[in-house]
């Protein structure tokens, strides 16, 4: 059990090193936390640093989702702390040890957990999430169309309780860290993004 909570703690620490701040700062491209809704996620990078830094940021923080569930694989971790694993990075990624508990909203990092656990609702989230954003032009409607139907498809298709408890805490990341875009969706006054025009 030692072994295994330091491997959360990893995780947590991998989760809280900020991607798009980096990938901003070695581009020579604007701080992101300095315009736009001033997160450090893929979203805002992609708007205020560019399609390369959005794209590279995007990749930087499903790879830490991955890296740290497949890393608990590794060590033999039963799943219970894979997917305790799992959450502990996605939390470092909101609540960055670097940033002074401050960070992205988890989407990306929480996909690469998914991922590196379950790769088939992995890409069935991502897939919601495109569909989502191509159908309505909102990412953070699209994040949370997608994990607000991870539940569902870990009920339906794997009927795992751990996984669904899993889900639901994610499921509640997901909706805290867009607890300020959800009353804009409501309103109608959320920007929009295109996939394809930026």
């Amino acid at each position: 059990m030692y072994w295994y909570m330091l491997a959360a703690l990893g995780a947590y620490i991998l989760g809280s090193i900020p991607s798009g701040l980096l990938v901003s700062q070695a581009l020579g491209e604007q701080d992101p936390r300095s315009s736009g809704s001033k997160n450090i996620g893929f979203t805002n990078v992609l708007r205020v640093s560019g399609k390369k830094a959005g794209i590279l940021t995007l990749i930087g923080d499903i790879g830490k989702g991955v890296i740290a569930v497949w890393l608990a694989q590794a060590i033999g971790a039963p799943r219970p702390w894979v997917l305790a694993i799992g959450l502990s990075v996605i939390l470092g990624h909101i609540f960055s040890v670097f940033l002074v508990l401050k960070g992205g909203k988890g989407v990306a990092t929480a996909l690469g957990s998914v991922f590196g656990i379950e790769p088939f609702l992995g890409v069935c989230v991502l897939g919601i999430w495109i569909g989502a954003v191509i159908l309505f032009q909102f990412s953070s409607g699209g994040a949370l169309a997608a994990f607000l139907g991870f539940p569902i498809l870990a009920f339906v298709l794997r009927e795992d309780l751990p996984l669904v408890i899993f889900s639901l805490c994610i499921l509640a990341l997901i909706l805290y860290g867009h607890r300020e875009n959800i009353p804009r969706l409501a309103k109608g006054t959320e920007p929009k993004m295109s996939l394809f025009s930026t």
